[in-house]
């Protein structure tokens, strides 16, 4: 039987601006990556999203970032690797906190945007990252891209590797993401989302950005809740997915 996970950042707003429907999301995914306040989020919100997704079974993740809200988290940060996992385990224990309140509990980590890039191929900052995780709890799995550094040296000290995709990007025939700053990089049209997450989950090969096929076989599906149409996209994937016989289900129960 195949098997997926669909994870979702949520939780990235801070005080009165908003940015997805985290509720509306937290019926269509099974793992929610929660900004524990640095690239965004507040403690009210981490508190609310914990609360909800712990009362509909989803699975609660460290969305972990730099300390960047002007930037959205999505800008480099040259920081110190100690001043780095210092800050990644202030944000993970922070979470995991408001999880607990609810009755559930942080279950894995994933770095967002320029740090989940960044830590790709710096294997400084990579080591950071990891040492923060191994610090905390080393029984929790991290989640990123096949092939990324930070991945390989993760599975080098004892940790749980979980292999995500990207429903609505656009891939390289590496199997890299194409840069967000190039056309195409993002898909908008839901059915052939949906369709790519289907292959995807069932074994299959997508067209990469050259026309050629690139199979990915991930364990998680990640969608965005801040594109237009967002929620919409992701309950087509959702009923495609359950349609093709997918079962979805967290990677970390």
């Amino acid at each position: 039987m195949n098997t997926v996970d669909l994870n979702a950042d949520l939780g990235e707003g801070f005080g009165s601006w908003k940015m997805a429907d985290d509720n509306a999301l937290l019926d269509i995914v099974t793992s929610a990556n929660v900004a524990c306040g640095f690239h965004a989020g507040d403690p009210s919100i981490m508190r609310a999203v914990c609360r909800r997704a712990a009362d509909r079974g989803v699975a609660i993740g460290a969305h972990v970032g730099y300390a960047d809200k002007a930037g959205f988290g999505r800008r480099f940060v040259d920081v110190e690797p100690a001043a780095l996992r210092d800050e990644v385990l202030y944000q993970i224990a922070a979470l995991d906190a408001f999880a607990r309140i609810a009755g559930s509990k942080v279950r894995y980590v994933k770095p967002h945007g320029a740090l989940y890039n960044t830590i790709g191929h710096h294997e400084g900052q990579a080591a950071a990252v990891i040492e923060a995780v191994s610090d905390y709890d080393r029984s929790l799995p991290v989640l990123g891209l096949p092939g990324a550094a930070w991945l390989r040296l993760a599975a080098e000290a004892g940790l749980t590797v979980v292999h995500e995709a990207f429903a609505d990007r656009a891939y390289t025939p590496e199997g890299t993401l194409v840069s967000r700053r190039l056309p195409g990089s993002v898909l908008h049209d839901g059915a052939e989302i949906a369709r790519r997450c289907v292959a995807m989950a069932t074994g299959h090969a997508i067209t990469d950005s050259e026309g050629g096929e690139l199979k990915l076989q991930p364990t998680s599906i990640c969608v965005h809740g801040d594109t237009p149409g967002a929620v919409e996209i992701a309950r087509l994937v959702r009923q495609e997915l359950t349609d093709a016989g997918v079962t979805l289900t967290p990677f970390a129960p």
